[in-house]
């Protein structure tokens, strides 16, 4: 009896044990969020960053952009757009590799991002963050330039091609979304209720939806750095202010689909796609059975290959939503033979080059 009770007991303190280290690491985590202002202000970025003055619907903004020139120029611009979840910053690796190979990166944050502007009012369109960005591209002198697109910034990149496509030299498509309708299958939800989910946004929820979309069920501390940019808003007293740009940037991405387009892309085109990327939006808000349908990237990818003339696609097996942070030699590898060289017209468009 006596071996019961102590066998009982020892469970129920082991137990209570794990449930107070959960605690203590939990805050522990929480406790390293810098709880930065909405523009950013004390985060260091890897490049100098500077400002473009915008008017745009009867309002003033501040895009913020950094302006990598090489040593060596070999006279061709790249363009690197961001994702949802991230700002300019997470492209550091990429351009430090393009500027050594004689390109000029140009990084925005787009509006409502990173350390540009968080409007309290503006009708986000992929249209008219295409149209800002030609703005900057005038500004600074640049006619022509290869357009590379991750996540978000893949649509906004198809969007900006379709609008300028004399502005573009060549199109890298990263993990885009969009490569589904997903009108198709998540209820319409109003901005009210985009909103009211991302107010309940921290840290945890952040790293979840991050683990199992983005990062298949992997976690490293360079994934915890863009994360903590985005949990450390949610600590501050305008959150309220990031929160609806987020709900508003969401409703663009859901009712301004890109996928319709593609076939009217008529530059070469480079899709690279980690296969174990599941990121779907309003995945959540759907059962089960439907969820495991949506945010296929392996069959998405193929399928909007076949869709753009003259596309190649390059599967990495071993990467998730963000390759060029995940495996980085992996995807820079046949992002830099691309731009050098496009494709050759005998080569078949759909390729694994690994």
């Amino acid at each position: 009896m006596e071996s019961k009770l102590y066998s009982t007991c020892y469970k129920v303190a082991q137990v209570c044990w794990m449930v107070l280290l959960g605690l203590f690491f939990q805050h522990d985590t929480f406790s390293q969020v810098k709880a930065y202002n909405l523009n950013l202000d004390g985060l260091e970025y890897p490049f100098p960053v500077k400002h473009m003055e915008i008017e745009a619907q009867r309002q003033f903004f501040r895009m913020a952009y950094m302006d990598v020139v090489p040593t060596n120029p070999n006279g061709n611009t790249v363009v690197l757009m961001h994702g949802k979840s991230f700002n300019g910053a997470y492209w550091k690796r990429t351009a430090d590799t393009l500027v050594k190979a004689g390109y000029r990166v140009i990084i925005p944050d787009q509006i409502g991002f990173g350390k540009s502007t968080k409007p309290r009012c503006f009708q986000y369109s992929f249209c008219q963050l295409a149209e800002i960005t030609k703005r900057l591209l005038d500004m600074l002198g640049v006619g022509q330039a290869s357009i590379v697109g991750h996540s978000m910034g893949g649509m906004l990149a198809v969007r900006f091609t379709l609008m300028y496509p004399e502005r573009v030299a060549r199109l890298v498509l990263e993990n885009p979304i969009g490569l589904e309708d997903y009108r198709k299958k998540v209820p319409y939800q109003t901005l009210d209720s985009w909103y009211q989910k991302e107010l309940k946004q921290d840290y945890e929820s952040l790293k979840k939806y991050q683990m199992a979309s983005y990062y298949h069920n992997k976690w490293t501390a360079e994934y915890t750095k863009w994360l903590e940019i985005l949990a450390g808003w949610t600590l501050i007293e305008d959150y309220p202010v990031m929160a609806w740009n987020s709900a508003l940037t969401t409703e663009m991405i859901m009712s301004q689909p890109v996928m319709y387009d593609f076939s009217n892309i008529k530059k070469q085109t480079l899709l690279i796609i980690g296969q174990l990327d599941k990121t779907a939006l309003g995945k959540d808000l759907v059962p089960q059975e439907v969820q495991e349908t949506m945010g296929n990237y392996p069959r998405l990818g193929v399928e909007a290959s076949e869709k753009i003339c003259h596309s190649r696609l390059v599967k990495i097996p071993d990467a998730g939503h963000v390759p060029h942070i995940e495996v980085f030699d992996e995807f820079i590898q046949p992002l830099v033979h691309f731009l050098e060289n496009g494709y050759l017209s005998n080569e078949q468009p759909s390729t694994n080059l690994r």
